[in-house]
């Protein structure tokens, strides 16, 4: 029985023995599978590598091409003028004082329209481009009284025979007219309101003298009816009669009479002359006080500073006239590739409005900045080099002071030509530019080209040497990975 026993027990330690190291080779091929068939994230991106490239590409296209250069602008009038009718004087007034105000801010009018009234006295606007510099009446001459003469002409009052610049007397009436059809008597040249006529006194001093020579006259005509008829016989040896007279009838008194006769008719010549010369410079004047030239009418109050009853200070008013026009800025590196002639593209965002329009001009120095701000760093970044766009067609009055975009063609090439993205391009160590076209096969064929115009990102080409690339052709212009 104790035999029996022990061996059943030895049995039974076997079989454990045996299953532990059965285990044991399980765990050790199951830990040879994990390691060799189960990784990390990190170990399978080790492993990975990196992915095959992908070629990005680009159809040739034909087109035509502009480099553009994209600013913005202020709409305005192409003339802006202060009213500051300077010299006024009042009668009897320390200072001139506004005693009407006719148009209001905003408002348009026309030529010839009275804008306000300075101490009794108007201003008005007349059509020319020539500022005022002085006064304007009988007797000058100069462009500016051609101008003058001209916008009379374009009121209805017409100067007459008056030579073109000649500020002569159909000019003064014409002049006296205009004053009329507004509602004031005109200043009067030479005496001014409330002196001395110089015309009426010259007037006065023909008069006199006219009447001195006709009283000599009538003392002559006097003495040739009173003659007492005596003969040579009576003359004394001397060869004068008894009664003093000379030879030739004459007397010491009847002499004196001639002269007095010929200086009398003197007299009347030179009165005659001052009265010429006296109604050549008076008459109906326009002070420079009083008007101001527009260059183009309806014309417009952009501001009016006056007001009933104040001191006409710096400036009355604002006006601007003429056509619209946009004022933009430019940078330093754009200011070499704007020149007048240039197409531009004028948009409104805020009413949608959209015109062509040329350049005007374009500064040649940069202009300083007039403000603080974002204008003034504009202009210190270097955006100050204006630049004038005329429209093509005319622009909204609703669109005056108004900011803008301006989209400038700056280069174009007129027709369609073939083009790529500027990616597209490459240049070898010999200097020459090429481009890669990816054939359908796969396979990538090098083409030589010359470069022209370049805009929005894209190049003008043109393949050398007999090359062989037509649009729809795909270029290289990248690798993705």
């Amino acid at each position: 029985m104790s035999q029996s026993g022990t061996g059943s027990g030895l049995s039974r330690r076997k079989r454990a023995v045996a299953a532990l190291a059965t285990g044991a080779v399980v765990l050790a091929g199951a830990a040879v599978w994990t390691s060799t068939f189960v990784k990390s994230p990190a170990q399978a991106a080790a492993d990975a590598g990196p992915p095959a490239p992908d070629v990005l590409t680009a159809p040739v296209e034909r087109r035509v091409l502009a480099d553009t250069v994209v600013t913005r602008g202020i709409v305005a009038a192409s003339q802006t003028v202060d009213l500051a009718p300077a010299g006024i004087a009042a009668d009897g007034s320390a200072a001139p004082v506004v005693t009407k105000v006719m148009v209001r801010s905003g408002q348009t009018f026309q030529a010839g329209r009275v804008l306000a009234e300075v101490s009794g006295r108007p201003v008005f606007a007349l059509p020319g481009t020539l500022p005022v510099y002085r006064d304007l009446k009988p007797g000058t001459q100069g462009d500016d009284v051609r101008q003058l003469q001209q916008a009379l002409r374009t009121l209805g009052h017409d100067p007459g025979s008056d030579a073109a610049g000649t500020y002569g007397p159909g000019t003064k009436q014409a002049v006296a007219a205009l004053y009329a059809a507004i509602g004031y008597e005109p200043v009067v040249a030479g005496g001014g309101q409330g002196g001395e006529d110089p015309v009426e006194a010259a007037r006065d001093q023909v008069k006199q003298a006219q009447r001195r020579l006709d009283a000599l006259l009538r003392q002559d005509s006097g003495s040739a009816s009173g003659d007492d008829g005596k003969s040579a016989d009576d003359q004394t040896a001397d060869g004068k009669s008894a009664d003093g007279k000379s030879a030739d009838g004459k007397t010491a008194a009847d002499t004196g009479h001639a002269d007095d006769v010929r200086y009398a008719r003197e007299d009347l010549a030179e009165a005659e002359d001052d009265l010429e010369q006296a109604e050549a410079v008076s008459g109906a004047m326009v002070p420079a006080s009083e008007v101001v030239f527009l260059s183009g009418f309806p014309a417009r109050v952009d501001t009016m500073n006056a007001k009933v009853g104040s001191e006409v200070g710096e400036k009355l008013a604002t006006l601007s006239a003429g056509r619209l026009v946009v004022r933009g800025a430019l940078g330093a590196h754009e200011k070499d590739l704007v020149r007048p002639g240039q197409k531009v593209e004028v948009l409104s965002e805020v009413y949608g409005d959209q015109v062509t329009g040329t350049v005007a001009s374009v500064a040649d120095t940069p202009a300083a900045p007039e403000g603080e701000g974002a204008d003034a760093a504009a202009a210190s970044a270097g955006q100050g080099y204006t630049v004038v766009v005329r429209p093509d067609s005319a622009l909204a009055a609703r669109l005056a002071g108004q900011d803008v975009r301006l989209t400038i063609e700056a280069a174009t090439t007129g027709r369609k030509v073939l083009v790529v993205p500027v990616s597209a391009l490459s240049a070898g160590a010999d200097s020459r530019t090429t481009v890669t076209v990816l054939e359908r096969s796969g396979e990538r064929r090098r083409v030589e080209v010359r470069a022209g115009t370049s805009g929005d990102g894209y190049t003008e080409i043109t393949p050398l040497r007999g090359a062989r690339l037509t649009a729809g052709d795909k270029v290289v212009v990248g690798i993705a990975r």
